[in-house]
């Protein structure tokens, strides 16, 4: 096509005008025809074939995608182990972390209540354990020296007859006292 047209402004130039506006329509009238023939012609073909191209072109598209989603599978067990790994440490990086907090706030509690003079738990621990050992010793000193005195059984008594009974009692006994503890004379500054 792009051949006959230059032929014809070649010829043009060498040959009458009227005769080359004839031809150059001609031509063009019929390269038109030419490229419609073409395209109508691509078109059947495509319409003819298209069917199977579109089958193939689906085919291929299933391929790849269940190729894309194994890789995308892959991808994601891949990362969703590491991440599961990254958790782990940074799991026992926080414990480490909050162990070390919780030392710290033990020391430091510990200090202040120390400053403040409350006993810990050791100190009462270890008075408690003294204060056994002299119960111990306060209940075998009991048995093997002076007997304890032994409460006399309490009888009933009698509503009424209670306020007299307990009057006359006291009115027969004597108050015994205590005898009062000798204290040592003191020494005069003269005497000295």
């Amino acid at each position: 096509m792009v051949k006959k047209l230059k032929r014809i402004s070649e010829n043009k130039a060498a040959s009458p005008a009227g005769l080359l506006d004839g031809q150059l329509a001609a031509s063009v009238k019929d390269s038109a025809q030419q490229i419609w023939l073409a395209g109508m012609g691509a078109f059947a073909k495509a319409q003819e074939e298209g069917g199977k191209v579109f089958e193939t072109l689906v085919k291929e598209g299933m391929s790849l995608q269940k190729k894309t989603q194994g890789i995308a599978e892959d991808k994601i067990s891949e990362v969703t182990g590491k991440m599961s790994a990254m958790a782990g440490t940074v799991t026992a990086k926080a414990g480490q972390n909050w162990d070390k907090l919780e030392s710290i706030f033990e020391q430091r509690t510990a200090k202040a209540l120390s400053k403040l003079g409350v006993p810990t738990a050791k100190d009462v621990d270890a008075l408690v354990k003294r204060v056994d050992a002299l119960a111990a010793q306060v209940a075998k000193l009991n048995k093997g020296g002076a007997a304890a005195p032994k409460k006399a059984a309490a009888k009933p008594v009698e509503p009424a007859a209670a306020p007299k009974k307990a009057a006359a009692k006291a009115a027969a006994k004597p108050a015994v006292k205590a005898p009062a503890a000798k204290r040592a004379p003191r020494k005069s500054a003269t005497t000295a």
